[in-house]
């Protein structure tokens, strides 16, 4: 179990603007030799400077008749082309020779050559045209290969007026003989159809696809399902009706895996007229519940829970039937599969408490297996103890305190004193045994497992109290001295060296850098003055005077002149407002919930709604709904109108900042990586503050939420990465130019903002930093 602390998996998609070596067995040109300079912080080299010679040396090659009459030559010159061409460097010059590379019968050249086409359309819609002429003659190719790939080529391509072109071999792709055809035919509608934006639908290409659902290539059927929900989504997306329901179950044996949890997924927006229509619904989807795809087995024990809500016997033995694919799920090798299927193990444990009680060893953690699974796995061993289990699990628990990750030790440490609320003290007499470890993780946790025992669990207060003198000497975190100053002020009749204790802290509370360390020992002296006035007046008076006198914090200073004049009314009345009850086992009912029905989690059965947690899953499809909607914006938007990104609660803030709704920041700014660098070389820095930043740092949600407002990024760092550097670029309506570095340093807590101008306008600058700060301080508050 000796493992060091890997990172929580994240939803990340890495930016691929990040220089990358030539391949092993070609000579660089020597422009590429001679290339240097980087902007400072990035994990990788950036695109080097200036690819004209490049450029140059490949369309000579292209040209070249010697090499155009072999084939290999040829095809390694356009690999090259492709290659330059993902490492960032600006290949639209090669254009015309790529296009005529295209008349070929060689079908990997001619992927390669479309790939080409596609990625540079947009910025050659003029020279496009002879791209799609090329295309279209390709979509009557005998070869079926030819036709799908050129369709697939031609419903790629993002330009203006593209759409003329596309429709008419769509319909007859839709036609074709060949499957694969038609598989591309299909998607293809959806694609026309965004090209379109928001035209009405075309109603006879509607109907066109509800008849290929019955297509004899079930790969087609499916993506009729999709292209379908994507076309209809402004009227709710495609509907299941009983005919449909049931062809889709019949033909769900000759999908593939992937096909199968696809109809899965539609078949819930299908209610079943009668009893009977649902029993023989559930007796096709029974084979499902065995399927050797985890995603299947998932998304039938889904239908199954939705379509079953009046019958709560029915869904009890679902989810029996599936304790093997999610035990055996839990095992997998896929860490990814493996936390995920241990989130649903804990959603199922929420109404069937003991469900995988008699598998507890299953969810023992490895010492190779990555942190997030390991605390994953602590949360569930919490859930499946009994009578029968209670010491083996313990004693498992008891090894992980140990582990040389302080995080995970100090998880398992709160676990048993999670299981000590039913086994008092099996728990108490190991968590005193880790105190005598003496080390400043473990006491501290352990510490403040005690504080919550005494709390609940009263009749444990005499062992704690007894333990805790000595472990003073190893605490240095606020929360670890918080409790307890907590337990050596309510219980400090029972602790002999309790005032001698506060005393220390008392000499050092100078010292002290935590507000709420000062304020809970003042209260904490003030209780126990009480109980025991001669050996705390004289320490009392001491902090009193320092926390009215010399005190800075307001928070503490307050609390000191509170106490000091409920000191002047009399002891009668300090008694009557600190002696409350030490400890209410009644909370203990607060803690353990009673059982959820399964009705009430069902909907959220397979999707990441166990992983994230409801709340922050609807921050997150909220902020992908504003993504998905950012390409419908017009040319120029404000940031005042780029909302969607922002929860309700902060859109108030949002449209207070001053100025940030007159900056106008232009969509889709395309700036190479290359002349970032070079302009940012140019440029001194015209202004540089730093942020407050406490906790984690999402990097793919921060990202998200520039692409909102209009701010590119240009290169990041890994996630993870210490310290994290991102490079972003904008520009307003008037052409002036923002380029941008941030520098996080979580020993810090600080986000460093570095800003330079290529033209110096005070004003603005000032609207893109109020932007700049506004998107992080949302983001901020989102996390936390």
């Amino acid at each position: 179990m000796s493992q060091k602390k890997r990172q929580k998996p994240v939803v990340w998609v890495e930016q691929i603007l990040l220089k990358m070596l030539p391949h092993q067995d070609e000579e660089e040109p020597a422009s590429y030799r001679g290339s240097s300079g980087s902007c400072p912080g990035t994990v990788r080299k950036m695109p080097y400077l200036g690819s004209e010679d490049v450029v140059k040396e490949l369309k000579k090659a292209l040209c070249n008749p010697h090499i155009q009459a072999d084939r290999l030559r040829y095809r390694n010159v356009i690999q090259r082309v492709i290659r330059y061409m993902t490492q960032g460097l600006d290949m639209s010059g090669v254009f015309m020779e790529m296009v005529k590379a295209s008349a070929t019968v060689d079908i990997v050249q001619k992927k390669l050559v479309y790939l080409y086409m596609c990625t540079y359309a947009p910025l050659k819609p003029d020279l496009a045209l002879l791209a799609i002429n090329t295309l279209c003659k390709d979509c009557s190719d005998p070869n079926p290969m030819v036709r799908g790939l050129a369709l697939r080529s031609m419903c790629s391509l993002r330009m203006p007026g593209v759409q003329e072109y596309i429709q008419q071999p769509i319909l007859n792709g839709l036609r074709d003989k060949a499957s694969y055809v038609r598989r591309v035919a299909v998607l293809g509608c959806a694609k026309m159809h965004n090209l379109h934006g928001d035209s009405e639908v075309d109603g006879a290409l509607v109907n066109e696809l509800y008849s290929l659902l019955r297509d004899q290539d079930p790969i087609v059927v499916v993506n009729c399902l999709r292209s379908l929900e994507e076309i209809l989504k402004q009227e709710g997306g495609i509907v299941i009706n009983k005919p449909i329901a049931h062809h889709l179950l019949n033909r769900m044996s000759k999908l593939d895996q992937w096909g199968q949890a696809e109809v899965l997924n539609f078949l819930l927006r299908y209610q079943p007229r009668s009893e009977e229509e649902l029993f023989d619904i559930l007796n096709l989807l029974d084979s499902f519940l065995k399927s050797g795809s985890p995603g299947v087995v998932m998304g039938a024990t889904k239908l199954f829970l939705i379509l079953a809500k009046k019958f709560p016997h029915v869904q009890t033995d679902v989810l029996v039937r599936v304790k093997g694919p999610l035990l055996a799920a839990c095992s997998s090798e896929s860490r990814e599969l493996c936390f995920v299927a241990l989130c649903h193990v804990r959603q199922i444990l929420h109404s069937l408490p003991g469900h995988f009680s008699s598998h507890y060893k299953k969810f023992f953690c490895s010492y190779s297996e990555p942190h997030y699974i390991k605390l994953q796995k602590v949360e569930v061993l919490c859930e499946l103890v009994n009578d029968e289990n209670v010491q083996q699990v313990l004693e498992e628990l008891r090894g992980y305190c140990t582990d040389v990750s302080a995080d995970f030790a100090q998880a398992a440490i709160f676990a048993i004193g999670s299981i000590a609320r039913t086994y008092t003290d099996q728990c108490v007499q190991i968590l005193t045994e880790l105190l005598g470890l003496r080390q400043e993780h473990i006491t501290t946790v352990v510490v403040q497992t005690f504080r919550d025992l005494v709390w609940l669990c009263p009749q444990c207060t005499e062992a704690v109290c007894q333990a805790l003198p000595g472990c003073e000497e190893n605490i240095q975190d606020s929360e670890g001295k918080q409790a307890l100053i907590w337990l050596l002020g309510v219980h400090g009749e029972r602790i002999p060296n309790a005032p001698y204790v506060l005393e220390d802290f008392v000499e050092n509370v100078k010292s002290e850098t935590f507000p709420a360390v000062k304020m809970e020992l003042l209260t904490a002296l003030l209780r126990l003055f009480l109980s025991r006035p001669a050996e705390c007046q004289d320490m009392l008076g001491r902090l009193l005077y320092y926390c009215i006198e010399e005190e800075k914090d307001m928070a503490v200073r307050d609390r000191g002149l509170f106490y000091y004049r409920l000191l002047l009314v009399g002891i009668d009345e300090v008694k009557r407002i600190l002696c409350s009850p030490k400890s209410d086992p009644t909370l203990g009912l607060l803690e353990d919930p009673a059982e959820r029905p399964v009705n009430s989690w069902a909907s959220d059965f397979n999707t990441l709604v166990p992983v994230y947690g409801k709340s922050r899953w609807a921050t997150i499809s909220k902020c992908h709904g504003a993504e998905r909607c950012g390409p419908e914006l017009p040319k120029t938007s404000s940031f005042a109108a780029s909302g969607p990104l922002i929860p309700e609660e902060n859109k108030e803030r949002v449209q207070e900042v001053p100025d940030s709704g007159a900056l106008m920041l232009v969509p889709n700014l395309q700036l190479t990586a290359d002349y970032f660098e070079k302009t940012w070389l140019s440029l001194k820095v015209a202004h540089q503050q730093v942020l407050p930043w406490q906790g984690e740092f999402h990097p793919d949600t921060l990202q998200m939420a520039l692409q909102v407002v209009n701010i590119q990024t240009i290169a990041m760092s890994r996630a993870g990465a210490r310290p994290w550097k991102a490079y972003l670029s904008a520009q307003d309506d008037t052409g002036c130019l923002f380029l941008t570095e941030l520098l996080w340093k979580p020993e810090n807590s600080e986000m460093q903002i570095s800003v330079k101008q290529n033209e110096t306008r005070t004003e603005t600058l000032k609207s893109f930093i109020s932007v700049l700060e506004t998107v992080i301080g949302t983001i901020e508050e989102i996390k936390s």
